[in-house]
């Protein structure tokens, strides 16, 4: 996508989100599994009965639309709805499928609806039901888990991954002097991604890994854990690879086990943790995520559509119907959607900045740095407008 196109993108996408007051909170959003909220319906411009409509494409919504996990499911639904209405779309249709009441029955039902294009779901489990059904028939899904193991060549991966945000923090301290690390991770399949991500990024900036220890979620293995980093307390940077609230329950007793210099690194998981500031000890650590400059605005206009706070992954299904939009210009009607747009080499711009499929179909984003102050969370390194930066 060539350099002029995204800035216009992207002041497009501030005309449609100017006129907004104040700036929203961004809220915590919870720990998979996600818990549910009181939005209400989504209202808007998507159909749930398929009829014969030959002038616009068809494309299928799959998420949780009832269960535990509607509160998160209804959040990104009504994302959709508001990009549908802020770009004026009218040549997308998006039915809704419920993968709560079973994801493969889900897309059979889109498949057999005629629908060329998948936007969901939201869990990797519902992700290969899907691409079960959806591969043989050609139709891409463009999901919102950030299982990065259910990518293929069908199947595109637009959640925020670990090793993104982990690999940007990493090269900021380098560049910062910082050479010795250590990390503090989760047990599970999230801090094993961390625990990868971390021994890479290091070793592709130069640094090296001197202590890493893991813990089960529980007071007393984290506590071991932290007096295993003591043995080796001359590092220079320490990631918790973890949610904001275990960080601040950790960084106090790193700093009394002799680490009382070393820099605090986070993921992105801290970008959704509106008490890390309130937190002495947390000042100062630095952490890598997606910009909220544009997401603060739609969750104002969100709010006053919705009447409820956004859920943060919500920007995901809009900037999901964003790319859509863009390659839907040079989708010929009826035909299969052009999977081959998707991997752009200057990739696309939305809520989130901007980002890119590459090889693997994981989307690649432009992330910044942000420092915990008492004020809030302050940028130290700028993402990237675009990937030609």
């Amino acid at each position: 996508m060539p350099k002029k196109f995204q800035v216009a993108m992207a002041a497009a996408m501030l005309m449609v989100l100017t006129g907004c007051e104040t700036l929203l909170p961004k809220g915590a959003d919870p720990t998979p599994p996600p818990e549910t909220t009181t939005d209400p319906t989504p209202q808007g411009p998507i159909d749930d009965v398929v009829g014969t409509d030959n002038q616009r494409h068809k494309v299928a919504l799959l998420l949780p639309l009832s269960g535990s996990n509607s509160g998160i499911g209804t959040s990104i639904a009504n994302a959709t709805t508001q990009a549908l209405l802020d770009t004026e779309a009218q040549n997308i249709r998006i039915t809704r499928y419920d993968t709560a009441k079973g994801a493969t029955a889900a897309a059979q039902q889109a498949i057999a609806d005629g629908n060329k294009l998948i936007l969901g779901p939201l869990l990797s489990d519902n992700v290969r039901a899907a691409a079960n059904v959806a591969t043989p028939a050609n139709v891409p899904i463009i999901s919102y888990s950030n299982d990065s193991s259910v990518a293929s060549n069908m199947v595109f991966i637009m959640g925020f991954v670990p090793d993104q945000s982990i690999e940007r923090v990493v090269r900021h301290a380098r560049a910062q002097g910082m050479n010795r690390f250590a990390g503090l991770i989760p047990n599970g399949v999230y801090g094993q991604r961390a625990s990868s991500a971390l021994l890479q990024a290091v070793r592709n900036a130069g640094g090296s890994v001197v202590r890493m220890e893991t813990y089960n979620r529980s007071r007393s293995s984290l506590e071991s854990a932290i007096s295993g980093l003591a043995e080796v307390s001359d590092y220079d940077a320490l990631l918790i690879a973890d949610n904001g609230q275990t960080a601040i329950r950790a960084v106090p007793q790193v700093r009394n086990s002799g680490a009382t210099r070393a820099k605090i690194l986070g993921t992105e998981l801290w970008n959704t943790d509106t008490t890390l500031s309130g937190a002495p000890s947390m000042r100062g650590a630095w952490f890598a995520s997606v910009s909220d400059e544009l997401y603060r605005q739609y969750a104002t206009k969100y709010r006053q559509r919705f009447g409820s706070q956004p859920f943060r992954l919500s920007s995901l299904g809009y900037d999901s119907v964003l790319l859509t939009y863009r390659v839907a210009r040079e989708w010929p009607m009826g035909s299969l959607f052009p999977v081959d747009r998707l991997r752009e080499s200057g990739g696309f711009v939305g809520l989130d900045g901007a980002f890119r499929f590459g090889p693997t179909g994981i989307a690649e984003r432009a992330l910044e740095v942000q420092e915990i102050r008492t004020s809030g969370n302050a940028i130290i390194s700028a993402a990237p407008r675009s990937f030609e930066d």
